[in-house]
């Protein structure tokens, strides 16, 4: 069994993947567009170039997505990144959070040394967290 999140973006998959892909060490292993669809469209020809399927390998997890027509930004899920140093939670928050918005700055808690909750600019909503907090 494995589980994986898919991800629906309103026509911005292909950079939200990139910008992943780029800055997270990810690898876009599979990407194809609605106009490639071996059946019918159910989105017009203006989203031909748009995504209907994408595949990242990110971090030993896949994300999946796609770009539907009238989708909204995450709400009440997050794709939970946990990294190893406190200085590539640094490197990585700004780079989240840069066009999107911030729920909850970076701080240290009880339970990790860096712990901040943010949506980026593709409406992806992230958790990051650095290595567990030391007493």
């Amino acid at each position: 069994m494995q589980l994986m999140t898919y991800v629906n973006y309103p026509g911005t998959c292909e950079d939200a993947f990139n910008f992943y892909a780029r800055h997270l060490g990810g690898r876009i292993t599979n990407l194809m567009r609605h106009k490639d669809s071996p059946g019918p469209s159910n989105t017009g020809p203006e989203w031909g170039e748009k995504v209907l399927h994408a595949h990242l390998d990110l971090g030993g997890s896949a994300l999946l997505g796609a770009d539907v027509p009238n989708a909204q930004p995450m709400r009440s899920a997050y794709l939970t990144l946990t990294v190893d140093t406190v200085a590539e939670a640094e490197r990585i928050f700004p780079l989240l959070s840069d066009g999107g918005e911030i729920f909850m700055p970076m701080q240290q808690t009880f339970f990790a040394s860096r712990f901040a909750m943010m949506r980026d600019r593709f409406g992806t909503s992230w958790m990051l967290l650095g290595p567990q907090a030391t007493a």
